[in-house]
């Protein structure tokens, strides 16, 4: 850029950065943290937007000392930017991480590129903070400390008024920044709306390295995972929580903050885990014998929100494996992978023998070789994407794709290019050859859109036009592209309700709403026992299926299965690897279910059969009456108790409370 050129760039700087606002010249959603970027270079930095300065790079050695210092957060962002790059390769991006300092520790860049990112100052050493560089991706963004983009003018100096650059910052376990990740582009074409999709997948992959770098930093103690949705758990989006030995949250991540309303980590950390969920890290730790796959219920104690959650880590797992090794995150930003309820089912299978779900089955297999577009209703767990497949498997389309999307895992900024796809150049950060979407993949055959209420309003006007002209047209791409598809929808949620609010559009959910079909909750189900006996026989590893004890055969029928079916699969998969001699007893069920009290009064359908109580009675009994032996002996001293117990005072007063232990003999002056 010639001075000539320079000179209308700075003087706008100056005058928006000493006298006024930015946003009558920027985008309003920006013109506050630009123009406030602004001042700061110009007023507390003393910088010139006009000048060339020389762009500072480190010295080899003290570049090696950086590496040295942020060894394990290189090793693990390379890693990431490598499949990040995969995505956008081909797109004129470069991909940086760089410290707190704005230091360039790494680089991810096409080599017939390199020499012009060079030119632009973007190498391995080069500092590109506030203080040096002035509002920059990388050091705007470590300023901010949140996800942005700098877009061409909005750069402070003159001479990088070509870049566009989006940086998304990556904090270590207590919160701290450690990082930015930054992708930037030095010839960038379009405006700023065009780089909504590479800072959305820059920031994704920001999470995803913040997550492992979590996990990595806390593999000698225990893991909790956990999210509101169970197939959420283990995944980029759950919440973790670090466990000390003693059961003392050492670290949590900013999901987990997130999830339980924490403002600061010092709201969770140095707490135990009782005094955060219902529940003991004894207790925990007992459920976590199934290993990496077991999913169980909890509550947080501050709102009693419902959580699943799994624990891995310091031997919690059969295997000891370290909670490091867990990360499961898929790469690409789509639905997270969603198990049918006991495997592959067909449509008889699923009906069972229960009269709700036997008129599911009598309509599905008189709409299953047409078009008829079907929406299945029911609570989480309950099986209907499952029901969904097993329909698609029934009908005339059954050899071609049954492609599956969770509306809810897909980020809103993303929905649109995952469905409909793009083509090559549609926007800054696309691949190279463009994407088929979900809706050109299920062409054929099925489309299932899981969650379909959590779908954005502008997508639901997108999706409504495909499904009226049956043809789809990438982003980018100039004409349209015939399609042959029925869809099918789910929901845990009411979209009526949601139409009335103008949450749903109206046109979309009569043209969805071919037949609804509604699966019931399995606590109301009448062949809880044959779906009982089916899932056992499907989840044994041996030739012969697990048997069942009576009694454990009892105790899960009165169990209410809050999380239907997919809890009742988990809760065999566990009983089934931890059971000896392959038989099913009322020790081996998840702690929720033998802890579970069964009704005894007015008891109706299977729990009316539960008359022998006798094993979780005598657990329960056997544990207040330990209790009360402990502290006799200990003359109803608290602390001594805790201490002999080897758990915190405020557990063994939850455990006194559950017990109906009358206070008042306690000595709770100690």
């Amino acid at each position: 850029m010639s001075a000539t050129e320079a000179l209308p760039h700075a003087e706008l700087v100056e005058r928006v950065a000493l006298h006024g606002s930015a946003e009558v010249i920027l985008d309003a959603p920006v013109a506050r943290f630009v123009d406030g970027s602004w001042r700061r270079c110009l007023k507390d930095f003393k910088l010139d937007p006009a000048r060339d300065y020389e762009t500072t790079v480190l010295g080899q050695g003290r570049l090696r000392e950086l590496h040295g210092e942020h060894e394990e957060l290189v090793q693990i962002a390379r890693a990431e930017m490598d499949s990040l790059y995969e995505q956008i390769a081909g797109s004129g991006y470069a991909l940086l991480l760089a410290d707190t300092n704005g230091v360039i520790l790494c680089e991810k860049i096409d080599p017939t590129l390199k020499r012009m990112f060079n030119r632009a100052g973007l190498l391995v050493g080069a500092e590109w903070s506030e203080r040096r560089e002035g509002t920059n991706g990388i050091g705007t963004c470590a300023a901010e400390a949140r996800a942005i983009t700098i877009h061409q003018s909005d750069h402070f100096r003159s001479r990088h008024v070509g870049l566009s650059c989006s940086a998304a910052p990556i904090r270590d376990s207590h919160g701290r920044l450690v990082a930015v990740l930054d992708a930037s582009c030095v010839n960038a074409i379009g405006t700023r709306d065009s780089q909504v999709h590479t800072v959305a997948l820059v920031n994704t992959s920001a999470r995803l390295i913040e997550k492992c770098l979590f996990l990595r930093r806390h593999q000698q103690e225990a893991m909790l995972r956990f999210h509101h949705r169970p197939e959420f758990v283990d995944l980029l989006h759950d919440g973790a929580i670090a466990i000390s030995h003693d059961g003392t949250v050492v670290a949590a991540d900013s999901t987990g903050m997130k999830l339980l309303g924490a403002t600061d980590r010092s709201d969770l950390v140095g707490c135990s885990i009782a005094e955060i969920f219902d529940t003991t890290f004894e207790e925990l730790l007992l459920a976590a014998r199934a290993g990496r796959r077991a999913v169980w219920e909890l509550r947080d104690n501050r709102f009693g929100r419902r959580y699943y959650a799994s624990l891995a880590g310091a031997g919690s797992g059969p295997r000891g494996a370290p909670a490091a090794s867990l990360v499961t995150a898929p790469r690409t930003i789509t639905r997270p992978p969603h198990e049918e309820p006991c495997g592959a089912m067909t449509l008889a299978d699923l009906a069972g023998e229960d009269p709700q779900m036997l008129r599911n089955l009598r309509n599905a297999r008189r709409i299953a070789d047409s078009n008829v577009s079907v929406v299945i209703f029911g609570p989480t767990g309950s099986g209907k994407e499952a029901f969904a497949k097993a329909l698609h498997l029934a009908s005339g389309r059954a050899k071609q794709p049954f492609v599956a999307v969770n509306c809810a895992a897909i980020p809103e900024t993303l929905i649109e290019s995952e469905l409909f796809g793009y083509t090559n150049g549609a926007f800054t950060g696309a691949k190279k050859e463009g994407m088929r979407g979900r809706v050109v993949q299920s062409s054929g055959g099925t489309l299932f859109l899981d969650e379909i209420g959590d779908m954005p309003l502008l997508a639901q006007t997108r999706l409504l036009r495909v499904l009226e002209e049956m043809e789809v047209t990438p982003l980018g791409a100039e004409s349209p592209i015939k399609v042959n598809l029925r869809v099918m929808c789910a929901s845990h949620r009411n979209l009526r309700e949601m139409m009335s609010r103008g949450e749903f559009r109206e046109d979309l959910y009569y043209r969805l709403n071919g037949i609804c079909m509604e699966l019931p909750a399995l606590s109301s189900r009448a062949d809880k026992e044959t779906l009982i006996l089916k899932c056992i026989a499907r989840e044994s590893h041996g030739a012969k299926p697990a048997s069942i004890e009576a009694g454990a055969m009892k105790r899960l029928l009165c169990y209410p299965w809050p999380g239907n079916i997919r809890e009742l699969r988990n809760a065999i998969r566990t009983a089934i690897t931890i059971c000896d001699n392959e038989v099913i007893r009322f020790g081996d069920l998840p702690l929720d279910v033998r802890r579970h009290v069964p009704p005894t009064h007015g008891a109706t359908g299977d729990c009316a059969r539960l008359t022998d109580t006798s094993e979780s009675i005598s657990l329960a009994s056997a544990e207040r009456h330990a209790l009360i032996q402990v502290m006799e002996s200990h003359h109803w001293n608290m602390t001594l108790v805790a201490r002999h117990l080897k758990i915190s005072r405020n557990t063994l007063y939850r455990k006194i409370k559950r017990h109906a232990i009358p206070i008042t003999r306690c000595n709770t002056e100690n």
